[in-house]
């Protein structure tokens, strides 16, 4: 079965966007170990914010950036672009469905809503976070209306010389 792995950059104080929806703040001047993740996955999903970021963004996307199945999560979405996927009513069933096909791994990118959801119905099996050395005081929360506790396991760690740190996590289930 293929996992779900959410995967995204957040701030010292549990930010993934700051107050005005800005990522400026997120590190870009290396690698920093995304070529060995992208090896990992062969599909994403995203929330209906984060696919009308992406689509917004797409002319600036980064060099070595893979070409990603990607499955859109939306109620109010009646289609997507050619190639992707709408994903809309019962989430668990179809994850579930997703999940049994053949592939890679899943990144799970966002946006927060999304990621509460699948948090909710216990259906991500890996967190990494990438920690930016900064506090933003405000913005999007990463983790918000989640139900119960989660026990997570740290597997992996990864500090850089600017500061970054990487959090692999198993989600105990």
């Amino acid at each position: 079965m293929r996992k779900i792995l959410l995967q995204l950059a957040v701030s010292l104080d549990g930010y993934i966007e700051g107050p005005n929806g800005e990522f400026d703040w997120c590190f870009t001047g290396q690698d920093y170990g995304m070529s060995d993740f992208f090896k990992r996955i062969d599909s994403v999903f995203y929330g209906r914010k984060t696919y009308e970021l992406v689509l917004s963004m797409e002319s600036e996307a980064a060099p070595g950036f893979p070409k990603l199945k990607e499955y859109v999560f939306s109620n109010s979405f009646e289609r997507v672009r050619e190639g992707a996927v709408l994903v809309n009513g019962d989430i668990r069933s179809a994850v579930e469905k997703i999940r049994n096909e053949k592939g890679k791994d899943i990144w799970l990118f966002g946006g927060a809503e999304l990621i509460s959801s699948l948090m909710n119905l216990q259906l991500v099996d890996e967190i990494i976070l990438a920690v930016h050395p900064v506090i933003l005081g405000a913005g999007k929360a990463l983790f918000k209306d989640i139900k119960e506790r989660t026990w997570l396991t740290l597997t992996d760690h990864t500090i850089y010389p600017d500061g970054l740190v990487f959090l692999t996590y198993l989600v105990k289930k």
